[in-house]
């Protein structure tokens, strides 16, 4: 939210402030030098999570007694969404804090031996969680995933596969949906699947962005899991699963926001420098406007994200609003991207500008954690229309 000159924040206190400055350190030392290498490389260095345990990126929201901060503040998660953001690499994000989505059906339902197992070193930086639920043709529809889990002794056999899985390269322990019962939601369980398993193997996806994001498709024969794996009650993962999508939406959005703040910087940046037909570009009347343009959508966003924020510290879940700003962030940055790369010209369609990396990388904020059609369709259900 845009504030006054010397005004406070309506919601941030100085703590908030404090984790910002703390992460935006970070970024700039460990992150912004080597992103293009990492990008080459095609994943993060399993080293930097244990920088990131060290800066306060992986704890937050998570139970203090296994290594988290205890506090589900929203604010310090999308403080988080943010400053990652700068690093103008949304496979950084999706792939350090892949966590986020894996681990909290732990953190919630898995027994206290099960967090101490799977949850801790996780938090610790030194093991990397995953989440697995999108099979190949299966897409948003998670209520009839075919990946099944039949009940031998005390292990389940495993057969399927998942796709498009964050981290699913170098993740040690990854969150399953599987099939333990009938049809439906009712019939889904939550198992974690370790690396090495036997009859588990996986392949890497070679995408339009996110190329530092080690994203892979899971293959499951025959795979014997321990049922000491299973997070909560048999045919009770459904409800598991979608505990955690408003946050991942409202992360979704910050991050949109965070990108779409790099590049309307970036892009006013280059416009004061660039010099054409003896005046800088700012000079243009037409790239004015496109600037305020850009900060006009930015500046609606953030005052949304941050009460939306604000609502939920009062015990309130706006599922309806998450929604519909998934949809206007990410519709926004699409927009802004395109617009700062026009700006940039040809420079902005060279390698290398965060403005040609975070414009190949839009459309996936607009897809993952439920497609622009499907927030619709949640949206005007939860709005009783």
């Amino acid at each position: 939210m845009t504030t006054l000159p010397g005004a406070p924040h309506p919601y941030l206190r100085e703590e908030h402030e404090l984790y910002r400055s703390q992460l935006r350190r970070f970024v700039q030392k460990e992150c912004d030098p080597h992103i293009e290498a990492w990008e080459q490389a095609g994943e993060l260095p399993r080293a930097l999570q244990l920088k990131a345990a060290e800066a306060g990126v992986l704890g937050i929201g998570f139970p203090e007694e296994f290594g988290g901060t205890g506090d589900d503040d929203p604010f310090y998660q999308t403080i988080m969404a943010e400053e990652l953001a700068r690093s103008g690499s949304g496979g950084l994000i999706a792939s350090l804090v892949s966590h986020r989505i894996g681990s909290p059906p732990i953190a919630a339902h898995g027994t206290p031996e099960q967090k101490d197992r799977f949850l801790r070193p996780v938090l610790d930086g030194s093991k990397i969680a995953a989440l697995a639920i999108t099979e190949p043709g299966g897409g948003s529809d998670v209520a009839n995933l075919r990946t099944t889990a039949r009940l031998d002794g005390d292990h389940y056999i495993v057969n399927g596969s998942k796709t498009f899985i964050t981290s699913g390269m170098r993740a040690d322990f990854i969150t399953v949906a599987v099939r333990t019962g009938g049809s439906g939601m009712g019939g889904v369980s939550l198992l974690v699947v370790e690396a090495g398993t036997p009859g588990f193997t996986r392949s890497p996806l070679q995408k339009m962005g996110w190329w530092c994001s080690d994203t892979a498709t899971l293959y499951f024969q025959d795979c014997r899991v321990p049922a000491a794996n299973r997070i909560g009650e048999e045919n009770r993962g459904f409800k598991a699963i979608m505990e955690n999508f408003n946050n991942e939406r409202l992360m979704l959005s910050a991050q949109a926001w965070g990108f779409g703040q790099v590049c309307y910087e970036e892009a006013l940046a280059y416009a004061r420098e660039r010099q054409t037909f003896g005046q800088p570009l700012i000079a243009r009347q037409v790239i004015r406007h496109k600037l305020t343009d850009m900060k006009m959508k930015l500046d609606a966003i953030k005052a949304q994200l941050d009460l939306l924020c604000w609502q939920i510290t009062q015990g309130h879940m706006p599922v309806a609003e998450i929604c519909l700003l998934k949809n206007l962030s990410t519709g926004a940055l699409e927009w802004i991207a395109g617009e700062a790369v026009q700006i940039f010209g040809g420079a902005g369609y060279l390698r290398g500008a965060k403005v040609e990396r975070i414009f190949r990388e839009t459309k996936v904020l607009s897809i993952g954690g439920g497609a622009t059609e499907i927030m619709k369709d949640l949206a005007s259900r939860q709005l009783g229309y």
